[in-house]
């Protein structure tokens, strides 16, 4: 696939079979982790896959019951890394440190398509729940958890708004 047909053709999954993921496709997933641009290549960032069945429960729980969580046989979770302040101030802790994990799960959300998962980004959980759970420490705040297992669905692409809506060319 090319990169493009790849961006184009991941969807949110909300459904997943319960086929383990083979440790070359997990060496993948972390390589895409990893490999993002991070501010000042700090690379301040933290991630959690969690396999263990209770320990998804419990994510799942957090994040107001969506149940998908703990139904993938992979669960990511992205943590900023509040540290980033002190090269960046204020600013790498509000907005670099969200973008660094950012970049790292829409890698692995590529990534894991192209290799034949499905995956969805999940923002919707409470912070002081998911860090109790895996037993952050303090610096580290969770900003995303992304179920992840091969499809048990395939979504229809949802609508976009046009090129005119969403870009602006200035020349």
């Amino acid at each position: 696939m090319d990169l493009l047909n790849i961006i184009k053709g991941r969807r949110s999954i909300r459904s997943f079979l319960s086929r383990p993921i083979p440790d070359e496709i997990i060496s993948q997933l972390v390589d895409a982790l990893i490999w993002a641009p991070s501010a000042g290549n700090l690379q301040r960032r933290r991630f959690y896959l969690v396999f263990n069945e209770e320990i998804k429960r419990a994510l799942a729980r957090a994040a107001y019951g969506q149940d998908f969580i703990y139904e993938a046989p992979l669960a990511i979770v992205g943590c900023l890394d509040k540290r980033i302040e002190w090269d960046y101030g204020k600013r790498g802790r509000d907005l670099y440190a969200i973008q660094d994990v950012s970049a790292s799960i829409q890698n692995v959300l590529l990534i894991a398509h192209a290799l034949g998962l499905g995956t969805v980004w999940v923002g919707a959980f409470n912070e002081e729940k998911v860090s109790e759970i895996l037993k952050l420490p303090g610096y580290l705040r969770p900003v995303a958890i992304v179920p992840v297992g091969y499809p048990a669905e395939k979504p229809s692409p949802p609508p976009r708004v046009s090129a005119e809506e969403a870009v602006e060319f200035i020349r």
